[in-house]
């Protein structure tokens, strides 16, 4: 009997259709919905990049090829490639492009090592379990919050060339009288490096919140195994607090050369009402405003920022492969 069942149930068996795999088809569903709801959700900010950022720099490049004066009477005529050759031949033109990109450069060179290495010295002070410590933190923070033209105000009145300038009345108080008046805006020498001092001044908070956060990140009881093996300070930076922030600094890094080669607002307020030297001080932003506004030409200045922002794609993208965080492939 229970062969002739067995084989009865053979045949049936081998009828039967295997059974269906729902687990793939499960998980690609739940794929597609996530990759939905992520372009719902990212899709206010995209529109924003596109309408405020795509859209204006396409707007630029079309007026790039076009002789567009503000004012002027006479229909935009067609250029070509005139105002890009312009810019990188004619004497009156590329001179005053070049040195602003160099002082751009310049900037950016001091300005982000220097800032970057600030911000992770004040957020390695303040990651510290202290009475009050949200009131120093607040403080460090605070000038973040002033907008730059007030920020260039008030160092327009520290770096002041009188005698009332706060930085030369107190070098003239600890000098016993024997420090003179000296002109740190209008002085090739001072005039870049007093933009740097105010600019790192102002930004360097930010940074260090950021700095900070990914501090706190950081497992304790990774220190107290480096203590337990009797390092150092300087060893549990290095091999402790150094890799748990990498990716951090990276992005602080980045951003901040972002930041420094946009930097406008100061020099604009300290060249028109602080005496600051032009030449010695002038950014490719401030370029380009210029020769929008004060010589009307539209088209010149559009090429300026095209050119401009290539440059600061480039450097970009190489700042991010030689820095590259650990955990990206």
């Amino acid at each position: 009997m229970k062969t002739v069942e067995s084989a009865q149930a053979a045949p049936q068996g081998r009828d039967q259709a295997p059974p269906a795999r729902t687990g793939r088809p499960a998980r690609r569903g739940r794929r597609n919905r996530d990759g939905l709801h992520g372009l719902l959700m990212s899709a206010p900010a995209v529109a924003g990049l596109v309408a405020f950022v795509g859209v204006p720099f396409g707007y630029a490049v079309v007026l790039s090829f076009y002789n567009v004066r503000l004012g002027s009477p006479l229909a935009p005529s067609f250029f070509g490639l005139e105002q890009y050759r312009r810019l990188f031949t004619d004497p009156d033109l590329s001179g005053p492009f070049l040195r602003a990109l160099l002082n751009n450069l310049t900037f950016a060179a001091v300005v982000v090592p220097l800032q970057t290495g600030l911000a992770l010295m004040l957020a390695i002070l303040l990651n510290r379990k202290l009475k009050a410590i949200g009131v120093f933190r607040s403080l460090f923070f605070m000038p973040v919050v002033f907008p730059m033209t007030l920020v260039a105000v008030i160092w327009r009145l520290i770096l002041a060339r009188s005698d009332q300038g706060m930085l030369n009345s107190a070098l003239h108080a600890v000098s016993f009288g024997h420090w003179g008046a000296f002109d740190w805006l209008g002085d090739t020498a001072t005039a870049m490096a007093s933009v740097i001092v105010l600019s790192v001044w102002q930004g360097v908070g930010f940074q260090m919140v950021i700095l900070l956060a990914g501090l706190q990140q950081i497992p304790d009881e990774l220190y107290e195994a480096a203590q337990l093996d009797r390092a150092g300070r300087w060893q549990r930076f290095r091999h402790v607090t150094l890799p748990g922030i990498r990716g951090t600094l990276v992005f602080v890094a980045m951003l901040t050369s972002v930041l420094s080669f946009r930097v406008f607002d100061q020099v604009y307020v300290l060249i028109h009402g602080g005496g600051l030297d032009e030449d010695a001080a002038r950014t490719v932003m401030y370029q380009a405003v210029t020769t929008a506004f004060a010589q009307n030409n539209i088209g010149q200045a559009s090429a300026i920022t095209v050119v401009f922002f290539l440059i600061v794609v480039v450097l970009t993208v190489v700042q991010r492969r030689v820095v590259r965080p650990d955990n990206e492939d």
